[in-house]
């Protein structure tokens, strides 16, 4: 903002009204992230995720025809812009990786900064639980975008794996080792090999990668039960960095 304070939002200049509109971007992501967690905190995760699965849907439409109606872009009727609309595969699926790699960034910025402000314990703590509830949203969201059935088995767990937003951007690998168990292997991890560059041992992550993976898995289908085969700070071979055997346990 300028220097010089206004007494009302009709005597703010161009450049603070620059930024008052981006801080409202900024505020609604916060307000749609709060009333998320308190929905699930209040109702559970289950219903949460249902709600939110409407939510999305008819906020992201509302949000994205006034948008274009107001910033002269075309927008369809689900409230894709026409920009997307437009582009081929190979360009989707270089603007995915970017996403991909922001998500991933903005992460670690959160991270960082409460490590920061508290230390490493607290910042794990705090990334443990944001898996808790992040883990389940995309596992959700995933289910919804394919049409997964509601108890797909392994079957339908081997599929949500390959579409993460860590898929995008990781390397990794499935072993099937019967019909109902497989090895999931992370392969190349951008965090840890970024790591590994410079010559930093590995991030202990098994603590986050017991929250992340069995909230997913329960998520795609309850029946499946999760157990670590390797991970930071655990001893791993070369060719991955963590392992995860994942069973389909028929109830």
């Amino acid at each position: 903002m300028s220097a010089e304070p206004v007494e009302t939002i009709q005597d703010a200049d161009a450049e603070q009204l620059r930024q008052m509109v981006m801080d409202a971007f900024h505020r609604i992501i916060f307000h749609y992230g709060a009333w998320f967690a308190e929905v699930a905190h209040q109702l559970g995760m289950e219903d949460a995720l249902k709600i939110e699965g409407e939510v999305w849907k008819a906020s992201l439409k509302n949000q994205m025809i006034r948008l274009g109606k107001t910033l002269g872009f075309e927008v369809g009727a689900d409230g894709t812009p026409g920009a997307l609309q437009s582009m081929d595969a190979p360009a989707l699926r270089d603007l995915l990786e970017k996403v991909s790699v922001n998500w991933l960034a903005n992460d670690g910025i959160w991270f960082q900064a409460v490590e920061s402000a508290h230390g490493m314990f607290d910042a794990k703590r705090c990334n443990d639980t944001c898996w808790s509830r992040f883990s389940p949203l995309e596992a959700a969201r995933i289910k919804a975008l394919l049409g997964l059935p509601e108890r797909g088995g392994i079957d339908a767990l081997k599929t949500a794996l390959g579409y993460r937003l860590y898929a995008v951007i990781n390397e990794q690998s499935i072993e099937d080792v019967d019909e109902n168990t497989i090895i999931f292997r992370m392969n190349n991890c951008r965090v840890q090999a970024a790591r590994k560059r410079k010559n930093l041992p590995d991030y202990p992550c098994k603590s986050a990668g017991m929250v992340e993976y069995p909230f997913f898995a329960k998520t795609i289908d309850p029946r499946i039960r999760t157990e670590c085969v390797g991970c930071p700070p655990d001893d791993h071979p070369a060719d991955w960095f963590c392992a995860w055997r994942f069973t389909l346990v028929e109830t």
